[in-house]
């Protein structure tokens, strides 16, 4: 099969469009012809090295954990499953023509769909989805703030917490106020406007995208009893705030959420912009877009 492959971390353009072994699958995975495959964050760090701590590659390697695609091959004792099914998932080694996949994690991709559409989903839905529901375990009438609501992870927190009957407060850039209308929050703030901020009530909780000064910023405003989790780091100054529970989260493959987030986009109550559609060959590229700033998700078509 040919594959974008990593013979070292570096910038995008260690990313190689090359010929590599097809996976091997074994009792309880499927094969996966890739339809395509999602780019987020993590990839980045991974490519980059930064990440490697966590996400270490065995050279030379494939990263990715977004794809959508049809079953090209059933491995031993697999049930409910046939070849030709469209399904996505969220999983590893994404970025290839082929990709094997727990059939555990398999989600089925609604009537109605695109494939390539849901290949946006996987990372970003589950990751937001198990921010809320498990990390926080937010409940109706509750308040909950959300740092980086505009960006994929954010909003399908935002999602997520409407879903449970939260109050939900999207926290973005100055810039991106007016992007915040399509969320669905109950209301906004600008995260670099102090005044704002300080006039904030007390929350409940804080779900954080971003990390850094900025979920510092919100820290006390959580009230006493309160949780705040980060998808990447705790705050530095969490200890100031002894009374306030502060963890980090990190998602799982989840197929029961991918199928009910699914649902949803195919019901356009929720979405996850793709702003560029790029094929499998142009992954460098794709990494290189991203790091330049630009927002929405690029898809790498196989």
């Amino acid at each position: 099969m040919k594959a974008s492959v990593i013979h070292q971390y570096g910038g995008p353009e260690v990313l190689k469009f090359e010929d590599y072994a097809d996976p091997a699958i074994g009792e309880g995975q499927v094969l996966i012809r890739v339809a395509a495959a999602g780019i987020n964050p993590v990839d980045l760090g991974r490519r980059s090295g930064t990440m490697k701590a966590f996400f270490p590659i065995d050279f030379p390697g494939i990263i990715g954990m977004d794809v959508a695609g049809t079953i090209a091959k059933l491995g031993p004792r697999i049930v409910g499953w046939t070849v030709g099914d469209k399904v996505f998932a969220f999983a590893d080694q994404t970025y290839a023509e082929l990709c094997a996949v727990k059939a555990s994690s398999l989600a089925r991709v609604p009537d109605g769909m695109e494939l390539q559409e849901a290949a946006a989903l996987p990372v970003a839905v589950t990751t937001g989805f198990q921010l809320i529901s498990e990390a926080i375990g937010i409940k109706a009438g509750q308040t909950v703030l959300v740092i980086g609501a505009a960006g994929n992870v954010g909003r399908s927190a935002v999602f997520a917490a409407k879903d449970r009957g939260a109050t939900v407060i999207a926290a973005v850039r100055r810039n991106q106020l007016d992007a915040t209308t399509s969320l669905g929050a109950d209301s906004a703030i600008a995260t670099d406007d102090d005044e704002a901020i300080a006039r904030l009530p007390s929350l409940d909780a804080v779900a954080d995208t971003v990390a850094g000064k900025t979920g510092e910023r919100f820290m006390s405003k959580v009230k006493a009893g309160g949780v705040f989790v980060s998808t990447l780091v705790p705050p530095a100054n969490a200890k100031e705030f002894p009374a306030v529970r502060v963890g980090r989260m990190e998602s799982r493959p989840d197929a029961g959420v991918l199928l009910r987030m699914g649902q949803a986009v195919r019901n356009g109550k929720f979405t996850v912009p793709v702003s560029r559609k790029l094929p499998l060959k142009e992954a460098a590229a794709g990494h290189a877009a991203i790091e330049s700033g630009l927002g929405g998700k690029v898809l790498l078509t196989a």
